[in-house]
């Protein structure tokens, strides 16, 4: 039988190469590997019992992070084999047993327009100060687009970038920037400390790799509100949600002072989904929100449910509504209408939007 480390190797070498985005590896099966969204079944390496799968993970971890893996019966962490392949991994167990997640990231950070993300993307990596938000599901390309962003930033201007994230994805190697990335668990101890030291290192743009709690969400909007550019990803499917996400992760007595900072600070949100095209690959579709006067005041007042109707009649401005989005891929016969309608937040506009057909 193949080595832990072979068996690991050829499976993550393939799943390079077939273009997969994602790899699982179970007990007692054969690996998985999602490619153009799809997941199949890998046979090359053979079934996988959970005594090899066990071997396979820890050939892929330090001693440090088998230990903490062991403990806390989940770990995150990055694999890389440098002009090959780099992955994203998230190691745990189920049923007793364990299981290994992997990210596929590319080694060369995208351009915007190789993404195919509208031209107002741009537009982000001008700001000086503010809070951008990137949401969508997961696997959507979220980290990918603000690292677009990000490497805009690094090309263009001459600024300090601190990035925080669980674990670190793409390389940022310095342009005209500087970036530092610090990665959860090896460089800082939590969110919370490395969003309280960040002002503390001179930055102009901090990128938060995800907020899950409202700590973090705090601690974002502070850093925005004191003059810095800041940029983050949340699990929302629309703009309007997204808002409506941050102010529910605080208490009833927070949330006053929680609409009028988020007002303030916010400058736009982009959500986004990776819908299957004719061609067989995957395109991606956005919503746009650009905070105007208008939509400040929509959230200062809580009136989220009107943000919509901003968004609709703001299309000189760069705004769409995700169906918008979705009716011109229709339109220029990149995806399928029934694709498209299954994408759709708001299935009834599209429906409109592209006169019933």
């Amino acid at each position: 039988m193949d080595k832990p480390e072979e068996l690991m190797h050829t499976l993550l070498a393939a799943a390079a190469s077939a273009g997969s985005s994602d790899v699982h590896l179970v007990s007692n099966g054969f690996p998985l590997l999602r490619t153009m969204g799809v997941l199949e079944t890998y046979r090359e390496v053979g079934e996988t019992d959970q005594e090899m799968v066990m071997a396979m993970i820890g050939s892929l971890m330090t001693p440090n992070q088998k230990e903490i893996f062991l403990t806390n019966l989940e770990h995150d962490f990055s694999v890389s084999v440098p002009g090959k392949y780099r992955f994203r991994a998230n190691a745990y167990f189920q049923r007793r047993t364990p299981g290994l997640s992997l990210r596929f990231i590319p080694d060369k950070v995208p351009l915007i327009d190789e993404l195919g993300l509208p031209g107002i993307c741009h537009s982000f990596a001008k700001l000086k100060q503010g809070f951008v938000l990137v949401t969508g599901p997961t696997g959507v390309g979220k980290s990918t687009t603000l690292a677009a962003v990000i490497d805009e930033i690094n090309s263009t201007r001459q600024e300090h970038i601190v990035t925080i994230e669980d674990p670190i994805e793409f390389i940022h190697e310095n342009k005209k920037s500087f970036v530092s990335q610090r990665e959860l668990g090896g460089d800082t101890k939590s969110w919370s400390n490395a969003l309280k030291s960040v002002l503390r290192q001179d930055p102009n743009v901090v990128f938060i790799g995800e907020m899950r709690d409202a700590e973090t969400m705090q601690a974002a909007m502070s850093v925005a509100e004191t003059g810095h550019l800041v940029l983050a990803t949340l699990h929302t499917n629309s703009a309007s949600q997204a808002i409506e996400r941050i102010v529910d992760s605080f208490a009833k007595d927070q949330q006053s002072q929680i609409v009028l900072q988020l007002s303030m600070v916010l400058e736009a949100v982009l959500s986004q989904r990776l819908v299957p095209a004719i061609s067989g690959k995957r395109i991606v579709a956005t919503e746009i929100m650009i905070v105007t006067p208008a939509v400040r005041n929509n959230i200062r007042e809580g009136k989220t449910f009107q943000i919509d109707n901003v968004i609709q009649t703001s299309g000189n401005l760069g705004m769409r509504l995700m169906e918008n989005s979705l009716a011109e891929l229709v339109n220029k016969n990149l995806v399928e209408r029934s694709t498209a309608m299954e994408y759709a937040i708001r299935p009834s506009l599209l429906d409109k939007l592209l006169g019933g057909r």
